[in-house]
């Protein structure tokens, strides 16, 4: 296990800047996860650390020593890919033990150790077949027991749930942090989705663009986003945003007014959780316009005097139907403020 450090890690390919310049330490034996959508730079931050690619300026550390220089082989990481990647001719056991071979492991206890983890992924059961003979959730096994025989330092997860249907994504979650946890291996998880970032990681870390936009705890994110990429990434359904001009202690949007508990001035962008808009006997007019059954919740759609607003009700039935006319509540606390122009929150709060 290590702690990895990132230092003014930047990698620019001819004509495009692939990461622009990331900070970021990552404690011994946590699971972070890097989250964003294509193109923003994690998967790219993902093969500097496995040495697959070199940083074109910053440096990388395990342990405190600087690895920038160090193979792919010397830097003792296991990699599981989107793809698991597994040898089609060669047996589940064969394949678990394939990278001891680069480390001149005896046979007797490569295969120990090959069998020790296999158990550990619940594969053992499987080991004289070829992955053809697998389902997806067990190749996916397969070949995160291959990237832990050796015995890691650090662990990378590379998209690695994305070709699974959504119930073996919801048992695969659980089984790799189930196994993070009993080995305590330094993760580092890179996806698009959310829910795997939030449900897996200790710590999210979200790009954007070639930066780290913001990291922390998934409710940090959530409720308390640094900007407006963040507020408009995190969360599903995703967040109402609505264009705004404050003056002073009023903010127009749209046909609607609404006071602050602060001052501020000039363009803003409103942002109100579908969640914290509920149906009230009183409050902003709304047309609905559609209703979305979700299972548990229906997420409806409405014009009203801020636009068009989505809000969230309990309940498997819609009790609203299309061209209904309804009072909408905004909850102040849960209401978030942008500066427009630089995209980061404004610490202004909404009056009761």
């Amino acid at each position: 296990m290590a702690r990895i450090e990132l230092k003014n890690l930047r990698k620019e390919w001819v004509g495009a800047t692939a990461v622009a310049g990331i900070d970021l330490a990552i404690e011994n034996g946590a699971f972070v996860a890097v989250l964003g959508p294509s193109g923003c730079g994690k998967s790219t931050t993902l093969m500097m650390l496995a040495g697959i690619y070199q940083p074109t300026s910053g440096d990388i550390t395990f342990d405190g020593a600087r690895v920038n220089d160090v193979e792919a082989r010397g830097r003792n990481v296991g990699i599981v890919f989107q793809s698991y990647a597994l040898y089609p001719n060669m047996s589940v056991l064969e394949n678990i033990m394939f990278p001891l071979r680069f480390k001149k492991v005896e046979r007797a206890e490569a295969e120990a150790r090959a069998r020790e983890i296999a158990a550990l992924v619940r594969v053992d059961g499987f080991l004289d077949r070829r992955p053809s003979q697998l389902s997806g959730g067990q190749q996916q096994r397969v070949a995160l027991a291959r990237a832990l025989v050796k015995r890691p330092h650090l662990l990378l997860l590379d998209e690695p749930l994305s070709n699974l249907d959504a119930g073996l994504r919801l048992t695969m979650r659980t089984e790799i942090r189930r196994i993070q946890r009993e080995l305590g291996v330094t993760t580092i998880l890179v996806t698009h989705d959310q829910i795997e970032a939030t449900t897996m990681a200790d710590r999210v870390v979200v790009m954007h663009a070639g930066r780290v936009e913001q990291e922390g705890a998934a409710e940090d994110l959530y409720e308390r986003p640094d900007t407006l990429f963040v507020a408009s990434f995190v969360g599903s359904p995703p967040i109402n945003l609505f264009d705004g001009e404050a003056d002073g202690a009023v903010i127009k949007v749209h046909e609607a007014s609404i006071r602050l508990a602060d001052s501020t001035r000039g363009p803003v962008v409103l942002g109100i959780r579908p969640e914290s808009v509920q149906v009230a006997e009183q409050g902003t007019s709304a047309r609905v316009t559609a209703a979305e059954p979700m299972g548990r919740e229906v997420l409806y759609t409405a014009d009203s005097d801020f636009g068009v607003i989505r809000f969230l009700e309990a309940g498997a039935e819609p009790r609203h139907r299309e061209g209904d006319s309804v009072h909408l509540h905004i909850s102040p606390a849960s209401a978030l403020l942008f500066d427009k122009a630089s995209g980061r929150r404004i610490d202004a709060r909404i009056a009761a």
